[in-house]
């Protein structure tokens, strides 16, 4: 204002120089905010440059630190997904544990079920073993009373009907001769009494078969011989018929594995029934072939009326005769029944072909033994066994028997032969002591005894040196084929069975008479007839 003023140096400041020196002091100041700036700028500019490249570093760190977010969550995602597998898994372990455990209990459930139903089952087969062994028990005692009741009722049987054969046939050839009239009543008294002997072996035959007892004594059969010895037996029923046989050449070497006893029971009831129910004045042929080289057929073919197919499928049923029951002939339906059963037992088997009004054709085959190459002389090699000469009691026949009828029958037989005399002894005792005192030429001998078996008796007789050559014909009621097997292997001469055919035995008793006055003494023992 007008007044002079000093600055701070000292020096006076007037109005002018004052504002110099703020122009002054203003550039001053404005250079250097200019300055400021310009540095500032600078600043700023390597602030901004390295903002920008703190700003890359940055982005990049921010893209490495997505990243490993990112990575993170995938990991993460990977690890919850591993967790959700582990957890799933352990899930369906627990599930599967679970089951198992829950399939082992059901397991031991049923194991414990099934360990008690194994105890109840077999205490229930220990009991069935037990009831099966009581029932095999009951079974063998009553197949043992069944064949003693079929022994004793055959031999039953044929005590009575040996009575009423035996003395209609002596009735029959006896001096002086029956009148016509007579002989009719014989013949048919002897008819009869065949007829019912037949059916009694059939029946007892049949029952045997049944109940399994039957013995078979398989061996090699020369079948030349069995046949030439059925035709033999048959020829006087087909005469009486009218009927032709035919025998076509049979080899003569054929042999057949069978029973020879029931091979001729079987070919005789056959060719029995090709006679009864063939047409008059008809024929039957009958042949052996060789089928194979196990088998050989022997075929019996008549010229009857044959057999209707309604026929055919009834043939092997017992007690079934196909509509003849009302005819002329005889028959028992069962013979068919019992050949069936002996030709299988012997591992054979039997057919028939037949045509209504040309025949029929009954077959049966055995099974072949070969072929006979050489025939042995049975009595080669026999040893002499001395005899006393001029034996008195060489005419003397001793029969031991305890029925009086049949004791009587033998004497009416052995009456017509007068070279024979006959003692008698009506028990075992008695008739060893004959045997020794008197030394008969020929004993017969019943097996049922009252005091012992024939069999002890035999065997008695072979054991003593002075009785031991005298040959012995069994004379028995026991007429089955273990009965006659058991004898003839005991050392019988002969077995023959009641009812007595009195030729039969007349011819067995005329052999063992030329056998006893011979030295050969052993060579021809254990013979049926």
């Amino acid at each position: 204002m007008g007044m002079k003023t000093h600055n701070n140096d000292g020096m006076p400041d007037s109005d002018e120089t004052g504002q110099a020196g703020v122009l002054s002091q203003s550039k001053d100041q404005h250079l250097a905010m200019r300055g400021n700036d310009s540095q500032l700028r600078e600043s700023t500019d390597i602030d901004n440059g390295k903002t920008s490249l703190n700003c890359g570093k940055c982005v990049a760190a921010r893209e490495e630190a997505a990243g490993l977010r990112e990575g993170t969550v995938h990991l993460r995602e990977k690890a919850a997904t591993s967790r959700e597998q582990g957890i799933r898994e352990t899930e369906s372990a627990q599930i599967a544990s679970d089951e198992h455990r829950l399939m082992l209990q059901q397991v031991n459930e049923r194991l414990v079920i099934t360990t008690i139903e194994a105890q109840k089952l077999a205490e229930q087969l220990q009991m069935t073993k037990d009831q099966m062994e009581i029932a095999k028990a009951v079974a063998e005692k009553a197949n043992l009373a069944k064949s003693e009741f079929l022994s004793s009722m055959s031999h039953e049987l044929r005590t009575p009907l040996n009575a009423i054969l035996g003395f209609a046939q002596l009735l029959e050839v006896g001096t002086p001769r029956p009148t016509p009239a007579q002989k009719l009543r014989v013949d048919e008294i002897i008819k009869a009494g065949w007829y019912l002997l037949e059916l009694i072996n059939e029946i007892l035959d049949l029952a045997m078969i049944e109940s399994g007892k039957v013995t078979l004594l398989i061996e090699s059969v020369l079948l030349m011989d069995v046949m030439l010895e059925c035709m033999a037996m048959i020829e006087p029923q087909a005469q009486q018929h009218g009927i032709k046989i035919i025998l076509h050449p049979i080899d003569n070497t054929w042999l057949a594995k069978a029973d020879r006893t029931r091979v001729k029971q079987v070919l005789l009831n056959l060719l029995s029934n090709a006679i009864k129910y063939n047409s008059k004045q008809g024929t039957i042929e009958v042949a052996c072939t060789l089928n194979t080289t196990a088998r050989i057929r022997i075929s019996i073919k008549d010229s009857g009326a044959g057999l209707s197919p309604e026929q055919l499928a009834q043939l092997f049923q017992s007690f079934n005769r196909l509509g003849q029951e009302a005819g002329l002939e005889q028959g028992t339906g069962i013979g068919l029944v019992v050949s069936k059963h002996l030709v299988e037992l012997m591992g054979g088997s039997i057919g028939v072909e037949s045509t209504v009004g040309v025949g029929s054709e009954f077959w049966i085959e055995l099974m072949s033994d070969g072929a006979l190459h050489s025939v042995d002389n049975a009595t080669a090699n026999v040893t002499p066994i001395p005899m006393t000469q001029n034996n008195p009691a060489l005419s003397t026949v001793l029969y031991v028997e305890d029925n009086l009828v049949n004791i009587m029958l033998v004497e009416h037989i052995i009456s017509d032969l007068p070279h024979l005399r006959l003692l008698s002894a009506s028990d075992g005792v008695q008739g060893i002591a004959l045997a020794r005192s008197q030394l008969p030429a020929i004993i017969l001998l019943d097996i049922t005894l009252p005091d012992m078996s024939g069999i002890d008796v035999l065997k008695m007789l072979q054991l003593d040196p002075s009785t031991a050559h005298i040959p012995l014909i069994a004379l028995s009621g026991n007429a089955l084929a273990s009965n006659i097997q058991q004898g003839l292997e005991a050392g019988f001469f002969r077995y023959l069975t009641k009812p007595i055919k009195v030729k039969e035995l007349i011819n067995a008793l005329n052999d063992a008479l030329t056998l006893s006055k011979t030295p050969d003494i052993q060579s021809n023992k254990g013979q049926q007839a």
